[in-house]
């Protein structure tokens, strides 16, 4: 099944980055520092970036001390943009959908994904991948989408008081994983629901040990 590549549509990609430049959105004010915050001492590290995007975490890893950092995305577009803003000398982009990653040939001390890896249908087959590029004692950190946000399927989102404004979300279908389509600056948007459970059984089957 191909995977979709929502971030090289024209309308997708101007709304996201309209986002990302404004400095007050959720992934400069809670995702990344609780991301980095779980990062080991990166000195001489080889990193692996799934969904690199930008590429602005690329850069923040070689200043971190990361010896290399190999960067992938299956959107053309963005890795035009980490080339043109995030450019180094010490990192490789690669245009490639994570469900890939398999043909890489080398070992790597981090493997990295933000926000990402709730496009990915296949997530056992992919941690067990990951598994399998981290050299001995390896680290894979990632944020996904929150399941709790993944699972609705139907209905209304949003409960609404009588003014409009919003009082809470709306859940629905929590405890089926499966694919999922939403309208983010575009309709049809694919993402795949799993439950905590299931995210954390397929780690512990590919072989992680979960330490935060």
């Amino acid at each position: 099944m191909p995977q979709q590549n929502i971030y090289d549509n024209e309308v997708f990609f101007n709304g996201y980055k309209n986002i990302r430049n404004n400095a007050v959105n959720a992934n400069t004010l809670f995702e990344k520092p609780a991301l980095f915050s779980l990062l080991p001492d990166m000195s001489g590290s080889s990193v692996l970036d799934l969904g690199c995007g930008y590429g602005e975490n690329c850069t923040e890893f070689i200043k971190l001390g990361a010896l290399s950092v190999t960067g992938i995305d299956i959107s053309k577009k963005m890795l035009e943009t980490a080339r043109k803003e995030n450019s180094n000398s010490h990192i490789e982009y690669i245009n490639m959908a994570m469900e890939n990653i398999g043909t890489l040939d080398k070992k790597f001390s981090i493997i990295i994904s933000s926000l990402a890896l709730h496009y990915v249908e296949d997530f056992s087959g992919l941690v067990k991948n990951i598994y399998n590029l981290l050299a001995d004692n390896g680290v894979f950190i990632f944020s996904q989408e929150n399941p709790i946000n993944t699972c609705f399927t139907s209905g209304n989102r949003w409960t609404r008081d009588d003014e409009g404004n919003v009082l809470y979300a709306n859940l629905s279908n929590y405890s089926f994983d499966g694919k999922r389509e939403s309208t983010w600056f575009v309709d049809n948007v694919v993402k795949y629901h799993r439950t905590f459970s299931s995210i954390i059984n397929s780690l512990v089957e590919a072989g992680f040990r979960i330490e935060k």
